[in-house]
């Protein structure tokens, strides 16, 4: 028995790069899929079924099921029939995977406010298109898997407000709706994914690349570390009964590895019996508070265990290894 047997999945974007390797993973696990894919360009122009048409035969030559759904996430209406097309082509949904996306780059002293719709309304209102009918239905079945696909930028990527702002929103909405459905058996938790797709394939130097090799590189990560599809086996795992103890985390899928992030927590307080003036908290803050703040999350974000030594690494066999930082003492 395979590890997602009768259930069924929606993927959003799941007709290129990071979806396309999950809805096919989903597949290869046992899922049926729903593959949402609008075939839009990386700004979110135009429209291509080629796309999901090619994710669909893949998932079809696999021995699996599939139908396409070529709608935008962007539409509300169009969520809902999202939904209601898996319902109505399986009997059923279990699993939801959000990992529709645009770019529309720009620093914020620049940004035009059509940039900063597009993209807020495919990544974050896009996730509440599809949440809002799907956790209804997964409420009344009293069982479901969510899962998000954020990004490392929700720390702060300099050129990506939008984008920033939105996977930072995808983090908020996906600790709300852990909380709000643990109750009715439905899980909900957020990936941050690293892998050479076609965002990488359409920067300038990456031109570059294919002219020299005859291969983007996305072709030439295939198989390595930066191959997109490493994140896969981390959302299927997350939509199976298995990570039925998993809500309301933050993973990031790095290399052949995956990191648990940790949630916000408490670090330090500044208290008195009596009103603060700004002058008195100035002066307890500089002694008290500033050698506790932590640096900003560096970007690309997550790749701090790199400079991990063979001393931290726990073997835990078959090629593979465990690590988990230590608490720090002042």
């Amino acid at each position: 028995m395979k590890l997602l047997d009768g259930k069924v999945a929606l993927v959003t974007g799941g007709g290129r790069g990071i979806g396309r390797g999950i809805a096919l993973s989903l597949a290869a696990n046992g899922a049926k899929v729903v593959i949402n894919d609008l075939g839009a360009g990386l700004a979110g122009d135009g429209t291509d079924a080629g796309p999901a048409q090619e994710t669909q035969a893949a998932i079809e030559a696999l021995g699996g099921k599939a139908v396409i759904n070529g709608s935008s996430v962007a539409d509300h209406a169009a969520a809902q029939g999202m939904v209601e097309q898996a319902v109505d082509t399986f009997g059923r949904l279990d699993i939801v995977v959000h990992a529709a996306g645009v770019l529309r780059d720009r620093m914020i002293f620049n940004m035009t406010e059509e940039e900063w719709d597009v993209v807020v309304a495919v990544h974050l209102k896009g996730l509440f298109n599809v949440l809002r009918p799907a956790t209804a239905l997964m409420r009344q079945q009293k069982g479901g898997r969510i899962i998000s696909l954020a990004s490392g930028s929700a720390y702060g990527d300099a050129g990506q407000p939008n984008y920033s702002a939105a996977k930072a929103g995808i983090i908020g909405l996906s600790y709300s709706t852990a909380n709000a459905m643990a109750k009715y058996g439905v899980t909900s938790n957020v990936v941050l994914p690293t892998g050479t797709t076609r965002m990488i394939d359409s920067k300038p130097e990456s031109r570059k690349i294919f002219e020299e090799t005859g291969k983007w590189p996305s072709e030439h990560a295939r198989g390595t570390p930066k191959d997109p599809d490493n994140v896969a086996p981390l959302v299927s795992f997350l939509a199976s009964d298995r990570a039925a103890n998993v809500n309301g985390q933050v993973f990031h899928s790095y290399g052949f590895g995956y990191t648990l992030i940790e949630p916000p927590r408490t670090l330090a307080r500044l208290e008195g019996d009596h009103a603060w003036t700004a002058e008195s908290l100035a002066d307890a803050f500089d002694t008290y508070m500033e050698p506790d703040m932590k640096p900003r999350p560096a970007m690309p974000f997550g790749r701090d265990v790199d400079n991990l030594g063979d001393d931290d690494w726990h073997a835990i066999g078959e090629g593979r290894r465990y690590w988990v930082r230590k608490e720090e003492s002042r």
